[in-house]
Formats: C-alpha cells, structure tokens, sequence
C-alpha cells in the first residue's frame, strides 16, 4: 500500500486579519464634544461656577463690597458655634457611618439565612423613600417630650411607672390654716398634739373630682380604738360651697395615700388611706405624735426623657439617621455578600470553624472593599447632612445640634446675613469632602481594572 503525502504549501496563505478601524480624528471628537455640551453646560453651571463664586465671595466682606481676604476664614475658627458645627461634624463623621455599616454586615448576614429575606429587605430599605423633610418631621414628633404626643416618651413612662409606681396627687396641697403645714422636702405634717386614741382630719385640695380615683368613695371619719390613731384624708371641696376644715356632706375621700405617724424626729408607724379616705396607726404607746402625708403623695409624675435636650439631641438626631439610612447599607452589604464564594465558606465549615469564626475570617476580610466603599460614601453623606439637624431640633437646642452645613445656611440666610462667612463655611465643607470623594473614586477605578 503506497501513501503518497502531498505538499500544501502551495496553497495562498490566508490574508492577515485586518485591524479594527480606529473611528476618531477630529470630526469624532468633535461629535463626541458636542454630544456632551448640554452636560457639561449643566455641570458648569451648577457645580464649577457654584464653586470658584463661593471661593471668591468667601474673601469678601458681609456686604460684599469690600476684600478681606482670609479674615473670614480666621473668624471661622473663632466663632464659637462654628468650632460647635465642626466639633459636632466630627461626631457624625465618627459615630454614624460606623454605626450604619455595622448594622448593614449583621443584618445582611442574618437576613441572608430566612426565607423570607426579600420581604424584610424592602421593609428596611422603605425610609429610603421617605423624604427628609417628612423624617425630621416623624422623629420631631417622636421625640417630643410629652407623653401624650411623644411614643417614645410614652413607652419609656410606662416601663418607669410599671416598676417605680406613680404619684397619686401631683397637683394636691393641704388647705390652708386647717392643720397641715409644708415642710422644705414637699411633704405636709400636723402639729405634735395627737395622741392614741384621737380622729384627726386632713383636708386637701387641688384635686379634680374629674382626677379622683375611680374606686374614691363620700369621706368617712371612724372613731379610734385605745392605742390606735385614726383619720381621714380628704378633698375639702365640694360644688356650691362648704364648710371649710370640716367634712361636708359630698365630699370624697382620697385613697391610695400614706400616712405617718412621727414622734421624736422618727416613723414609727404608717398606713395607707382606705377608698373612703380614712386611715388608722396602730400599736402606738402612749404620747404625743404628729402626722405626716410624705412627699411622694405629691411628686410629679415622670415626664420621661429630654431627647431634644441640649445634651441628647446630636445623638437624637444620629437615630433618625440611622432609621433613614441602614436598609441601604444593608441591601449594599447583601449584594457583596452574595458575590462571596461558597466554597470558602462551606471548607471552612468543614474544617470545624464555628459561625462566628467563618464571619470573623472570611466574611469580613472578602468584603472589605464592599464596606469600604459604603463607609466613605456615607462619610460624604454626614458631611453634608442639613434637613434632619434643621427639622429636628427645636430653636432653643438648635445651636447645640449645628452642623457645618446647618451652620453655613444659619450664617448667610439665617438671620446672621454674612455671606462671606457663610461661603467660607461652604468653602471648608467643600474641602472636607473633596478628599473622600477622590478616594472613593480611586477606589472604584482601581476594582475596574
């Protein structure tokens, strides 16, 4: 059998691949410059003009007729309720973002097990929606100091009332000239001339019938047995008039009151008042003592938290954000997460590390530029956080919770009407935020490549 090989380099080499043609020169770029005119006319107008007029208004004085150079920027730093803004700035830039890309990990971590991760995300993400002017508007509700309006406050008095109890005459006050005298810590006492044996009346006023208690029932003073001391207490008012000091007919008893017998400076017995007022110490010897409704028969109730206070309204004002902000470092968060590779974690598993161990070793360090990334943009975002210090915090505090972006409008429109001051605030902020955003975007350049 003969094979005979043929030789095919004769055949034509095929042609060369031809290089994609390159579509530039100047009329592509001139089309592209063209497409791109209306954006960057837009840019320009509203952000590089914005800018060089604040740089240049901020070496002007208030009226802007006259050029002081760096002055404002000096005053700045001598400006108490600046170096507040800035001291304040630094507390968001410190506390907030930390909070929030801590909150976003763990809830992403731990929504990432339920089935029904989905629905809680968009529960989460839904203050993302609401406006910051509504928000401020909700916590400035929410945080209002009274009870009645603030659910805060409301849930904050009941636990406190739940376990301390509550003052059951806080407006009640001993009529005067019948007996009871007030002493310097809020209580009331009678004159050391009771002795065993003796029925003693203790009128008080102040009370609403409307306040009484529901269980209150028509006074009764009792006659007392040997070795005992009895009394009533009672509110001497009755409608139409009465008889003052003395008990009218109508007129309620109130119940739920201590009583103290006193002898020498020291309680030696005490009692509380029965729903017809009346009261009764026993096991007395004989003498002389004097009777004492303590102080917290009158104390005020408790009014719960001052959140918009000097001291809690820049932490107030974080919790709002917070609420605003974690469903969107959380659904970020999730994103990275679902990028990580199972099979590091499922060999890690199989190695024997425990949940916490997989999350403190791998989870974290794989999503490091994930965190990054949300950390320094929402660094860039506290920096320049306005509507929620405004809204929130009440005119009297509003000093107290400033920021630079606050402090800025406050400068230039808010009744100080120096806008050279108020550009170089502007100025300053913008240097503040400028490194951030310059390393957020190198960063994103640099996970492209």
């Amino acid at each position: 059998m003969t094979v005979t090989l043929t030789d095919d380099t004769s055949r034509p080499a095929p042609p060369p691949a031809s290089k994609p043609r390159r579509r530039g020169g100047p009329r592509g770029r001139a089309v592209a410059v063209l497409f791109a005119l209306p954006a960057l006319l837009l840019l320009g107008a509203l952000v590089v003009y914005p800018v060089l007029f604040s740089i240049g208004r901020s070496l002007f004085d208030a009226s802007g007729t006259r050029f002081v150079g760096a002055d404002n920027y000096t005053e700045m730093f001598h400006d108490p309720a600046t170096l507040k803004a800035v001291r304040n700035t630094v507390l968001w830039v410190v506390i907030a973002p930390a909070l929030l890309t801590g909150l976003g990990l763990i809830l992403a971590v731990l929504v990432e097990k339920v089935r029904w991760a989905t629905a809680f995300k968009l529960l989460m993400f839904m203050p993302m929606a609401v406006s910051f002017l509504a928000a401020g508007i909700i916590f400035r509700l929410a945080y209002d100091e009274d009870p009645d309006r603030g659910v805060l406050n409301a849930a904050v008095v009941s636990v406190h009332d739940a376990f301390a109890g509550t003052s059951p005459y806080p407006t009640a006050r001993a009529r005067e000239g019948q007996g009871l005298t007030q002493q310097k810590d809020g209580s009331y006492r009678t004159g050391a001339n009771l002795s065993p044996g003796d029925t003693a009346t203790l009128p008080l006023v102040g009370v609403l019938p409307a306040d009484l208690p529901s269980g209150a029932k028509p006074a009764t003073a009792r006659p007392a047995a040997p070795g005992e001391l009895r009394g009533v207490a009672y509110l001497d008012f009755v409608p139409g008039g009465g008889t003052q000091g003395a008990i009218d007919r109508g007129e309620s008893g109130l119940p739920g009151m201590k009583v103290e017998a006193v002898r020498d400076g020291r309680t030696v017995a005490s009692a509380t008042t029965a729903p017809d007022g009346s009261f009764a110490l026993t096991g007395l010897a004989p003498g002389s003592y004097a009777l004492k409704l303590p102080a917290a028969n009158f104390a005020q109730p408790y009014d719960g938290i001052s959140w918009l206070g000097p001291t809690l309204v820049t932490p107030a004002i974080i919790g709002a954000y917070l609420w605003i902000w974690t469903g969107f470092a959380m659904v970020l968060i999730g994103a990275g997460l679902s990028t990580l590779p199972r099979d590091a974690l499922e060999a890690a598993r199989m190695d024997g590390a425990d949940e916490w161990q997989i999350f403190r070793r791998i989870t974290v360090p794989l999503l490091a530029p994930v965190l990054t990334v949300v950390f320094v943009t929402l660094v860039i975002n506290v920096m320049k956080v306005f509507d929620l210090v405004y809204i929130i915090a009440p005119g009297p505090v509003q000093e107290d919770a400033t920021v630079l972006a606050t402090q800025m409008w406050l400068v230039s429109f808010g009744g100080g009407n120096d806008q050279g001051l108020g550009s170089a605030l502007g100025v300053l902020l913008l240097l503040l935020v400028v490194p951030a955003m310059v390393f957020n975007v190198r960063r994103f350049r640099r996970s492209q490549r």
